[in-house]
């Protein structure tokens, strides 16, 4: 793997010269925490209109979805339901998708863990990008307008929250399982949100 140590305040200069040469429409950040943000809003001629993070009931991002609230920038989730397929998932990990608050949710609204969560992450205002290949999946995951979650039940997972990032590569150092890009300048996830 090859890294870069390029300023992102330069690429977003770069990002901007694509919208005004008109080859793209509206510009955006992907994995950038709190101070990254106001970074590069500090420079920006063009403000981002998008945050794309990983974001699922495990990792609430409620700090960061205030943030970007505040400075008009929508929240979009990757790995929304917890990416239980991933090979590096360990044997003993608990499953999103089966959590008893998510299963019971379910059974009381007659609809699947997955819509249960995507329909969370709509009332949040957050927009979610769940991985499916399987057609019957894809349509159930657009399937989540009718029916609302309570104040209490938003609540009951938001609650599930455990700061779990899944996405972040992980290696072995002197026995202990650290992230693999922890040391780079702008690794983003060194600070709370």
């Amino acid at each position: 793997m090859l890294y870069d140590d390029i300023d992102y305040k330069l690429t977003w200069a770069a990002m901007e010269k694509l919208v005004e040469k008109g080859l793209v429409r509206s510009i955006g950040l992907s994995n950038f925490n709190s101070r990254q943000i106001e970074d590069v809003l500090s420079v920006a001629s063009i403000k981002p209109t998008v945050l794309q993070v990983e974001g699922h009931p495990y990792l609430a991002q409620v700090e960061l979805l205030a943030h970007c609230r505040d400075l008009g920038l929508v929240l979009t989730a990757y790995s929304p339901l917890g990416s239980p397929d991933r090979a590096w998932k360990h044997p003993e990990e608990p499953v999103l998708l089966q959590e008893p608050v998510i299963a019971s949710l379910a059974e009381k609204y007659s609809k699947s863990p997955a819509q249960i969560i995507l329909r969370w992450q709509t009332q949040r205002g957050v927009v979610s990008i769940p991985k499916s290949v399987t057609e019957s999946r894809i349509t159930e995951n657009i399937q989540v307008f009718d029916f609302t979650l309570d104040a209490e039940e938003m609540k009951s997972i938001t609650a599930l929250n455990k700061g779990w990032r899944y996405i972040v590569p992980m290696i072995e150092v002197e026995g202990k399982l650290v992230p693999r890009d922890a040391g780079h300048p702008h690794y983003p996830f060194n600070e709370p949100y």
